[in-house]
């Protein structure tokens, strides 16, 4: 009853808020950016909800603190340095100079106007589509399996209780409502990863205790002394899941818009600082708890399975069900009263994170392929018909979303691996070159779409879809450090690619308008 009845406080916050700003959404401007007048605390705080969700408190902590141990922390380090600070340092101002200055609401309209093409403007709104349903599918994904556990909700009924909830809020209230959720939300986040974080420790018999119980555990290859260690039992692999958990929330449209809307120069400064020590305690403490797993947790089959008071995980055909040993790690350590806060804190997470993955694809396919056809056309499309079909969109993309995660085997590591590797890798040089370059050329920025999106096509089909096995036990066998199977070595693979792809292709090939680039960059004037 008190986990139930904290939920359903919460969940009435929600829907407060989101009629409460529906009075403040006038026009489009106003649904999708909030007027560009959000102030620092909320721009950051909405950087990290959206950035930290289920996603990673549940799938991510799960399966990397229990392949990498300890060590898993690194993670958390890389996304407060590299996927916030440097990402507020060098594409915070820049990004709300040159969109105020081109009027871009969203990223493809960025694209076009920067670059002066139209196919680009479409070719990134079909990607974003595409790509964010795999993610949205990884959040409802994550949050559902803790909601079963810890609430006897079946797996189905969660995700569409929290679809339901998440287009009250936003339908109504538009980027106003999403803002103001997202603060509640990251001091929900705030408070409840530290209570986490100490409870686990103490059951653990703090940090001395926990690391020795560690250094007993064999890993996944069967040694023991690598899961307390600074870089833990594969420092490669674990490279990967850093670089793509952090350098790719600078080239996802949904945290990179979250610039478009700051309000000044000095809301920057003060966000930069806000979104780094949100990032530092969320993400920190998410993946450490996460490598504590081994300690509360056991495999199905294993020698100690057989008699052990630790929760034991099962598996999904072959492979463990990572996705398990957050949910169940919390239930046998959490009493009543702080797993009904852990609950609304994964539902914070997740719901802000939905909201604006949501905004950030419907908003884009109106304003970005639906406006222009209907213009085209001589047909009449005010701003209320604008955000009508923003708001339509918001519930199809939800709609189809749902019916993705209603397959409860899908990691939550492999969809969004899929999701950041397509379109960080497609958007994050073409975006940031542009914001600091004259000499990138729309071709280059096409190349980089379709490498992206072909790479992580042809990656997903020859080693996720079962289709090639041999190919993949062979592919799986190769004397090299890092693991060529895995999506998230495809995604960072993708990133750091293009960043060399985009310069390489703009050298080769020539900026057509000089003129109008030129006019471009007076913005920084």
């Amino acid at each position: 009853m008190v986990k139930w009845l904290i939920l359903a406080l919460y969940l009435l916050l929600m829907v407060a808020i989101g009629v409460y700003c529906n009075k403040k959404t006038k026009n489009v401007s106003d649904f999708v950016l909030g007027g560009r007048s959000i102030g620092p605390w909320f721009s950051a705080f909405a950087f990290g909800t959206s950035y930290f969700s289920a996603v990673v408190f549940i799938g991510y902590a799960g399966q990397f603190g229990w392949i990498y141990g300890i060590s898993a922390f690194w993670i958390g380090i890389g996304n407060a340095i590299i996927g916030s600070l440097l990402a507020w340092l060098v594409l915070g101002r820049r990004t709300r100079i040159m969109t105020k200055y081109l009027d871009a609401t969203t990223m493809p309209e960025y694209f076009e106007k920067r670059y002066g093409s139209k196919g680009l403007k479409i070719a990134a709104s079909l990607i974003i589509f595409l790509f964010l349903i795999p993610y949205t599918a990884s959040v409802y994904n994550g949050l559902s399996r803790l909601f079963e556990s810890s609430l006897g909700i079946p797996y189905i009924y969660c995700i569409v209780i929290m679809a339901v909830f998440t287009a009250i809020y936003v339908i109504a209230g538009g980027f106003h409502a999403t803002a103001l959720n997202d603060f509640v939300q990251g001091m929900i986040m705030l408070v409840g990863i530290i209570m986490v974080v100490f409870t686990v420790l103490h059951k653990a018999g703090g940090f001395g205790e926990a690391m020795t119980g560690l250094a007993a555990i064999a890993d996944d290859a069967g040694n023991t002394g690598t899961l307390n260690t600074v870089f833990g039992p594969n420092p490669a692999d674990l490279l990967g899941v850093v670089i793509l958990t952090s350098l790719g929330t600078w080239g996802l449209p949904q945290m990179v818009q979250k610039f478009y809307s700051i309000s000044d120069d000095a809301a920057i400064k003060r966000g930069t600082i806000i979104s780094t020590v949100f990032a530092l305690i969320v993400a920190g403490g998410s993946y450490f708890h996460g490598g504590l797993g081994r300690l509360f947790a056991v495999a199905e089959g294993s020698p100690e399975a057989a008699n052990t008071t630790k929760a034991v995980i099962g598996f999904v055909g072959n492979k463990l069900e990572y996705d398990a040993i957050v949910p169940a790690m919390l239930e046998s350590v959490l009493p009543d009263i702080l797993l009904g806060l852990i609950v609304v804190l994964v539902l914070s997470a997740s719901m802000s994170t939905l909201s604006s993955l949501v905004m950030t694809s419907s908003s884009t396919l109106t304003l970005d392929l639906i406006k222009p056809a209907m213009l085209s056309k001589g047909k009449s499309f005010d701003e209320k018909k604008q955000v009508f079909y923003i708001r339509l969109f918001i519930a199809v993309f939800l709609i189809v979303s749902v019916i993705i995660a209603a397959n409860k085997n899908a990691y939550i590591t492999t969809l969004m691996s899929i999701s950041w590797g397509a379109l960080s890798g497609s958007f994050l040089a073409p975006f940031m070159y542009g914001l600091f370059s004259k000499k990138v050329t729309p071709k280059a920025v096409g190349a980089c779409f379709i490498f992206a999106v072909g790479f992580t096509l042809i990656h997903t089909c020859l080693f996720l879809f079962g289709w090639f096995p041999e190919l993949t036990k062979a592919a799986a066998s190769l004397p090299i450090p890092f693991t060529v199977t895995s999506p998230l070595n495809a995604g960072a693979f993708c990133m750091v690619f293009s960043l060399i792809l985009c310069p390489v292709v703009s050298k080769l090939t020539k900026v057509k308008d000089k003129e109008y680039v030129d006019k471009v960059f007076k913005c920084y004037e």
